[in-house]
């Protein structure tokens, strides 16, 4: 401990010997340092937040797409905010145009302002605009201007885009209606040259497909038709054709048998709830017609020795209906039949034809489709460029304005001058300790002794005269007064920058 207790005593008095150069070296670090920092330009900045609320007054046009597409124009503003054409209205639109006279200045002060700029998208559609200049309130203009640029941008960018977009579209649309007319003509014009007599419509082989797929419909269905036939006929095979007359029924024709059966069947018919316009009860009306005309035409007095069966009756009346059906449905396959014979002949004798068809149905129909999603498109644009100009789908709203700095952001002019005066205080003393290391001077008896290898018998004082003692009593105040005014400096520097804030504020 006590080794390097008289270390620090050499060091300290190594120092103080050569004060002087301490002190030269000092102030001129700090003079240097100081001199620097105040060529540094004080920057201020101004911050604002903006709130974008979007909102549709069209639920089936304004949809989760159409929000997307409102949020991607408000993303390309905001990373367009800064290009250099917008630059040059914030340039032109504050004090920065003082200074600039020509469009070449103009242009420079746009392009030193790209990197002054900030904007930031924060959580639900909030943008925060920070903007640095050289004084608060022009700081504070740069950032009021680019809320106003933001805003202008963005009502007339909607619509000047929905009246672009409409003018492409009406262009494309006119297009596309030339290409499709041509194609309808061409189609129009193939149909009466090659398939005006064939059967069905489409294409050669979309026709052929449509009648085997009703060809095989109606097979199921004859076939079916076919077995209630069959077995309605054997039903009718084993019922009677009349049975034994009773008391109260003596007298009574075939034909009024037949109309009592009848008029029974439609009403039951219609206790079930058919209607008039049901087949059944037309198909009884029609009966009872015929029926009632042929008890007209029947003798008065007829008898017979029994009465007709009704069941015979109805059951004859469904077996026309099922074979009137049967044929019907046998006269449909014939057709059909000789269809596919006739585009089957078609196909075989003219394959070209088929496929010049083809290829004009598939361009035909490829047209169209693209007519009717650009005409859909279209009128959605529309829509919604009539709702944006007559209402206000984006509302902006300043949540915080456009603040006014009292202190400059940059750079920390007191922490850089204390800094500044530490490096100087430091430098001088390590350049003082550091002459002390490069001149051979022994401080101390013990370290000559030790130094050379010889004993040390004594050291002597120092013995001052009176006027060496008040020499150096001079100059000691002339050292501290070299001191304090380094600590002054540093204090009127402080104050000069305190004083200059309250200017700019």
């Amino acid at each position: 401990m006590t080794g390097l207790y008289e270390e620090v005593r050499i060091a300290v008095h190594a120092v103080w010997t050569r004060r002087w150069l301490a002190l030269g070296v000092a102030w001129a670090i700090c003079l240097l340092g100081w001199l620097a920092v105040s060529q540094i330009p004080s920057r201020y900045e101004s911050r604002a937040r903006v709130f974008v609320q979007m909102r549709s007054v069209l639920p089936s046009v304004g949809d989760a797409s159409a929000m997307g597409d409102q949020q991607r124009d408000i993303d390309t503003v905001r990373q367009t905010l800064t290009s250099s054409v917008n630059l040059q209205k914030v340039v032109r639109g504050t004090d920065l145009a003082k200074t600039a006279s020509t469009d070449q200045e103009v242009a420079d002060r746009a392009a030193g302002l790209q990197n002054a700029i900030k904007i930031t998208a924060q959580q639900d559609n909030l943008f925060e605009i920070v903007s640095t200049a050289a004084t608060p309130k022009l700081a504070s203009s740069i950032t009021q201007k680019l809320i106003d640029i933001f805003v202008e941008t963005n009502l007339s960018d909607d619509r000047a885009q929905s009246t672009q977009t409409l003018q492409f579209l009406d262009g494309q649309l006119q297009s596309l209606g030339a290409k499709l007319q041509d194609a309808e003509a061409k189609r129009a014009d193939f149909q009466n040259r090659y398939l005006g007599s064939l059967p069905g419509t489409g294409s050669v082989s979309d026709r052929i497909g449509a009648a085997r797929a009703q060809m095989s419909q109606v097979d199921g269905d004859l076939a079916a038709a076919s077995s209630s036939l069959s077995a309605l006929q054997g039903q009718l095979a084993a019922t009677p054709q009349s049975i034994a007359g009773a008391a109260g029924t003596a007298g009574v024709g075939p034909a009024r048998a037949r109309l009592a059966a009848i008029q029974g069947q439609l009403a039951d018919a219609r206790g079930r709830g058919y209607t008039d316009n049901h087949p059944d009860v037309i198909a009884l009306k029609a009966q009872l017609t015929q029926a009632q005309a042929a008890v007209r035409s029947e003798p008065s007095g007829a008898a017979s020795g029994g009465v007709p069966n009704p069941a015979y009756l109805s059951l004859q009346s469904m077996l026309a209906d099922r074979q009137a059906n049967v044929a019907a449905l046998r006269m449909r396959k014939q057709q059909l039949q000789a269809d596919l014979d006739t585009l089957s002949a078609k196909l075989s004798e003219d394959p070209e034809v088929a496929a010049q068809q083809g290829e004009i149905e598939r361009n035909y129909t490829v047209l169209k489709d693209q007519y009717d999603r650009l005409l859909a498109q279209r009128e959605q644009v529309n829509l919604r460029s009539q709702a944006q100009s007559q209402t206000d789908a984006v509302k902006f709203s300043v949540i915080d304005p456009p603040t006014q700095p009292r202190t400059p952001s940059a750079p920390n002019r007191p922490l850089l001058l204390t800094g500044v005066l530490i490096a100087g205080i430091l430098g001088g003393i390590g350049s003082a300790f550091a002459m002390s290391k490069v001149q051979a001077t022994f401080p101390t008896a013990q370290r000559l002794e030790k130094m050379s290898g010889m004993p040390v018998i004594g050291s002597i004082g120092e013995m001052l005269t009176r006027q060496q003692a008040e020499l150096r009593q001079k100059q000691l105040k002339v050292f501290i007064g070299g001191v304090g005014a380094l600590a002054v400096g540093y204090v009127a520097l402080l104050g000069v920058e305190m004083l200059q804030r309250g200017l700019a504020a």
